[in-house]
């Protein structure tokens, strides 16, 4: 019987570990490629328009 409860908790956990770790995979990507392109494009007039 504990293993039966301990496999019913591992599949109720797992998709929110799941989904947790890739919003912050994208959200760490989000922010690299952002300062990446800040890097790459220091001197442009465009990024005075970036709201």
């Amino acid at each position: 019987m504990p293993g039966a409860i301990i496999l019913v908790i591992a599949l109720v956990i797992f998709p929110i570990i799941v989904g947790l770790s890739t919003a912050g995979i994208a959200a760490l990507l989000g922010h690299l490629l952002y300062k990446d392109g800040e890097v790459r494009n220091a001197d442009s007039e465009l990024l005075d328009l970036n709201v």
